[in-house]
């Protein structure tokens, strides 16, 4: 990550904040005005951070290299057959996790979060890389949000089921490729290939002493998840709106590793680098869907639409259906779009001044528009809350107005 950040700097896109300033609100907040990259050297009086590692596509061009406009078909040809090495045995010290400059981000969260760590597991052969989002319980304990269903939790379940524990490492300030590469939704046990590939072919992986492997990050923390669960939430999720409270595992820390003045990295709930994480690994699944149909030139997944909810496909057009096809298309690469746009190629997708005016000058409803009606669509969206469709929110989470129900919006002041 440290290469990484000297090159933002040599593009002149870091900001040094050299002042003091606190992990409770003021640094997320800071983090909200600005896409560059924010470098604290005071946080919490002696704590190193940095914020908006890759808050935008320029910056994530530049931790892969590739041009910004290339970067969705670069990666839809990508493939996950990267080679991994072997590095060091790390020495771990006995955990503090109050030692780091963990962020709460929001007045109602429920507490101290890690944001970008990633969640490395093995069990029964099998390596998986994953984000989660984790609460702070004390010096050695975590509350971790594992969706169901999802790698992490399948192996978690595999070994609860033999009467074992899982073991975990999680890495904290990693290379941008390989925390892009965590958040990619490829096979079960691929991600470091395809880290390797996205960082030119080759990755070095460190063995924890539980045997879980690790990418080279400024702090590696090592444990394990058993049958313990606690709440966990509420939190500021993609939509910037209150995710509820739920049953989490607990994670027990047994050791922790750090570099000699780590940097820690957070990322803002609901930030553009929550956004670009979040959203950006679909575009190239949309990509090849949409290319199965029809002539894709490009896809974007807008931050208006919180980087989920809203793409624009552009293609080139060889026959009158070519548009709805792609439509078609884009909603079973990812089922959580809302609202997809098909341009032409005079349309630049990454400017929504071009899409709107495409929208303005050349839709009309009753035969351009097509309403799909009766699917599931994302449970993050809010505007889903009461049609049956939602987990009914805990009222920490939640106004209650007549016999509604309204997300509250996360703000600071």
């Amino acid at each position: 990550m440290r290469t990484f950040i000297e090159k933002m700097r040599g593009e002149g896109r870091v900001i040094d904040i050299e002042e003091p300033c606190s992990t409770v609100f003021e640094a997320p907040k800071l983090a909200s005005e600005t896409d560059d990259l924010l470098f604290f050297h005071k946080l919490d009086g002696n704590r190193k951070g940095v914020m908006n590692v890759t808050a935008s596509r320029a910056s994530l061009s530049c931790a892969l290299g590739i041009p910004e406009h290339d970067i969705v078909p670069r990666l839809a040809a990508t493939g996950q057959n990267g080679m991994i090495t072997e590095g060091k045995r790390l020495n771990m010290s006995v955990p503090d996790l109050n030692s780091l400059p963990v962020m709460k981000h929001f007045p109602l969260d429920a507490g101290r979060y890690l944001t970008s760590a990633i969640v490395f597991s093995q069990y029964g052969g099998v390596e998986n890389a994953s984000i989660h989002r984790m609460q702070v319980l004390d010096e050695k304990r975590l509350a971790a949000r594992l969706v169901e269903g999802r790698h992490t939790h399948s192996l978690l379940q595999d070994a609860l089921s033999d009467g074992e524990r899982l073991p975990v490492a999680i890495t904290i300030g990693t290379h941008p490729a390989v925390t892009f590469a965590s958040c990619t939704r490829v096979p079960q046990g691929k991600e470091m290939q395809y880290a390797a590939e996205l960082l030119g072919g080759e990755i070095e992986l460190n063995t924890c002493s539980h045997g879980v492997r690790v990418p080279d990050a400024e702090i590696v923390l090592e444990g394990y998840i058993g049958s313990e669960t606690t709440e966990e939430g509420p939190f500021v999720d993609i939509t910037g709106t209150y995710d509820p409270v739920r049953q989490g595992p607990v994670i027990e820390i047994t050791g922790m590793h750090m570099k000699p003045d780590a940097i820690y990295h957070g990322i803002l709930p609901a930030g553009n680098e929550h956004k670009i994480l979040m959203g950006m690994p679909y575009e190239p699944k949309i990509f090849q869907a949409v290319a199965g149909v029809t002539r894709v030139k490009n896809v974007v997944l807008t931050t208006g639409g919180c980087g989920y909810l809203h793409g624009i496909v552009q293609i080139k057009k060889s026959t009158q259906g070519d548009a709805k096809n792609a439509i078609m298309a884009a909603f079973a690469a990812h089922t959580s779009l809302k609202h997809v746009v098909v341009v032409d190629e005079d349309i630049n997708p990454f400017r929504m001044e071009d899409v709107e005016y495409a929208i303005a000058t050349r839709v009309r409803a009753d035969r351009d528009v097509m309403i799909i009606e009766g699917v599931r669509g994302s449970s993050l969206d809010p505007c889903r809350i009461g049609d049956g469709t939602n987990v009914k929110m805990g009222i920490d989470a939640t106004m209650v107005m007549g016999e509604e129900e309204k997300f509250i919006r996360a703000e600071w002041d």
